[in-house]
């Protein structure tokens, strides 16, 4: 009997142990709110609507930028007076995405027209661990060009900054949308 009850007893403490597995890492979830867009009132050379989860900060009227605190994320923009140097401007314009171009996977380009608004442009979104994951330009061809690029406060990793880029990018092209020079 002994021999039994010494059985049962070791193998209820023996079979009772449980392997301890650390839990792999994971990204947070990460819900955005509904955007709600308000349009600028500062007096610049240019119009738009923004997000209103956004801050706009403007220290030169041609230098404004949107502020995303809960994403970490700055939209600067720069607004320079066309006087017959288009051509440069456009030069520069699609030579800066492609500075990120050893850290990106692709850059696909969107091409943006509203004929009503005078407004054309493009969308260059960086996919990839690059600095910038989404730049742009807009201009009347005659008188305005507004360049814009997209920073974050973090190490580019895009894997994780991916939902902040897909909600940004929203924001973006309705800015874009609704741009209009003054």
């Amino acid at each position: 009997m002994n021999k039994f009850f010494f059985f049962y007893l070791s193998s209820f403490f023996l079979g009772c142990v449980s392997n301890v597995q650390p839990k792999p890492s994971a990204y947070l979830r990460l819900d955005y709110p509904e955007a709600n867009y308000k349009k600028i009132k500062d007096r610049l050379n240019f119009s738009f609507e923004y997000n209103t989860i956004a801050q706009i900060n403007i220290k030169r009227k041609s230098s404004p930028s949107l502020l995303y605190q809960n994403m970490k994320a700055t939209l600067y923009l720069n607004y320079i007076s066309i006087n017959n140097n288009l051509d440069s401007l456009l030069n520069d314009a699609y030579q800066i995405p492609y500075k990120h171009i050893s850290k990106a996977e692709s850059i696909p380009e969107k091409i943006f027209i509203n004929s009503e608004n005078r407004v054309y442009g493009t969308l260059f979104s960086v996919v990839g661990d690059a600095a910038s994951q989404h730049q742009f330009f807009l201009t009347d061809s005659i008188r305005h060009f507004l360049v814009g690029a997209l920073y974050f406060y973090a190490r580019p990793n895009y894997d994780s900054i991916y939902p902040a880029v897909t909600y940004l990018k929203k924001d973006i092209i309705h800015l874009m949308e609704t741009l209009k020079w003054q």
